[in-house]
């Protein structure tokens, strides 16, 4: 019999047909609501725009009640020498990521939300129960209250099974975080048209559909505390049968974290403390390889984004009609994890990854992170080791195409990929990365920006 929460959630992800809602029925649910919900997305001059303007002065991007975000322009020089500049998205302010679940006839089901953001690339997709930003819950823009806020308001009611500041994407953001969170009630609650109950593994079977599972529900199940809990041993024997991969099991409740965290804090603390990070925040307009325009911010060479403003229409929001700058991605990043199984535990290799917006000059993150404009032939040998891998489609354990965070970037999708392969058949991992398990990844999740999202959205799709 399980009992625990954790050995709950894996029975949840375990379930992929549903017994609330079947899988089938959800995607019928969200072709009807594409099909009729009105949605009008358009770029258009910041002229047109009443609320958001251009300080040519200052030369930062904003709106007129300094509420929600703005878009300077920020240099990074490490060790005294210049490495980049680029526009960036200042968002000091922490939002929620929340997601309900509650057990309903023995099944722990997880309250989705079906949303749409304007940079969304297919109009609605999956979202956690309160996606919201303090500008919003203080409704700062003048609209409602978003639904069951009073639930991550009063949270100290409730039983909350993860609750972290995790950071947002450091190479768009300047410093940016959100509280994630995850919380069991047992009352009643009302369901809206919007929303609906889906298992754990519903939810993963639907992140094998491209662009159908938002950013946002990814980095939140990826902090899935399963480490936390002492699972006694007749319970974890029945955890067990429901894996079929038996070495994510191994990974998952008989990891080495005592043994990995000094090694992976040693790499990441030399970084922070011996190397000399220097941000300075500059006028849009003092960029020397950046151009301004009444229709936004444009690299005069080759970039992985350009700033473009937009008129947005959407039913059904708090607000209906606005407009607003939103980052419009130039091609797809690639982001991906090599894989192996190493005294019958699957292992990761994951590199330490410093970006311009981070919070605390650095992160961890997957193997492979590749902006569109990455070279991918280099002298890095496990770059080139996974290259090789994709190109003959050689060990693919998963490939999807997802989404990045449609309220501040225009249709900017990035190819997922976890690639496995025998430890043997790699190079000698050059400075930098570093094999772990899978209970070393989930108590870093446990605390507050240590893994960047690209590696957090990766691990949520971890199949059973």
């Amino acid at each position: 019999m399980i009992n625990s929460i954790i050995g709950k959630i894996i029975k949840s992800w375990a379930n992929s047909e549903g017994n609330v809602n079947s899988t089938k029925s959800l995607l019928t649910w969200i072709t009807k609501l594409n099909e009729t919900t009105y949605v009008n997305v358009n770029e258009c001059s910041i002229n047109d725009n009443t609320f958001w303007f251009y300080d040519d002065y200052n030369g930062e991007i904003l709106n007129r009640k300094r509420s929600f975000f703005s878009v300077k322009g920020m240099r990074l020089f490490v060790d005294g020498n210049f490495k980049k500049e680029q526009p960036i998205i200042i968002q000091p302010e922490i939002g929620y990521l929340g997601i309900i679940c509650k057990e309903i006839n023995g099944v722990l089901n997880f309250l989705m939300q079906a949303k749409i953001e304007p940079g969304n690339v297919n109009c609605v997709q999956i979202s956690p129960t309160i996606q919201a930003t303090k500008s919003n819950f203080t409704r700062v823009h003048g609209g409602k209250l978003p639904l069951y806020f009073d639930y991550f308001e009063h949270s100290s009611k409730y039983h909350v099974i993860y609750d972290q500041i995790q950071s947002e994407q450091a190479g768009r953001f300047y410093k940016k975080r959100n509280r994630n969170m995850i919380m069991l009630i047992d009352e009643d609650i009302e369901v809206y048209p919007s929303f609906k109950w889906m298992t754990l593994g519903q939810i993963k079977k639907l992140m094998e559909i491209n662009n159908l599972v938002n950013m946002d529900t990814r980095t939140v199940l990826s902090g899935i505390p399963f480490i936390t809990e002492r699972i006694p041993d007749n319970e974890l024997n029945e955890i067990e049968s429901l894996f079929k991969d038996k070495a994510i099991f191994e990974s998952i409740f008989n990891g080495e974290q005592s043994k990995m965290l000094p090694e992976i804090y040693q790499k990441v603390n030399n970084y922070k403390m011996f190397r000399d990070i220097t941000l300075v925040t500059i006028p849009l307009n003092q960029l020397v390889d950046w151009y301004i325009d009444e229709y936004g911010v444009t690299c005069k060479k080759q970039a992985d984004f350009m700033v473009r403003y937009y008129d947005i229409e959407i039913s059904g929001r708090e607000v209906q009609h606005w407009g607003q700058p939103l980052f419009k991605a130039i091609g797809a990043a690639t982001f991906g994890l090599i894989s192996a199984v190493i005294s019958k535990k699957r292992n990761f290799i994951v590199k330490i990854k410093p970006e311009i917006g981070s919070f605390d000059k650095v992160e961890i993150g997957p193997t492979i992170q590749w902006e569109a404009t990455h070279y991918l032939y280099n002298d890095d040998p496990i770059e080139n080791f996974f290259r090789k891998q994709l190109e003959h489609s050689t060990g693919l354990l998963i490939d999807v195409i997802l989404s990045e965070e449609g309220g501040r970037f225009y249709h900017e999708q990035n190819r997922n990929i976890i690639i496995e392969c025998s430890a043997d058949q790699l190079p000698e991992l050059p400075n930098g990365y570093i094999w772990i398990d899978f209970a070393t990844l989930n108590y870093l999740s446990q605390v507050n920006n240590c893994l960047n999202i690209q590696l957090r959205n990766l691990l949520s799709l971890i199949k059973l």
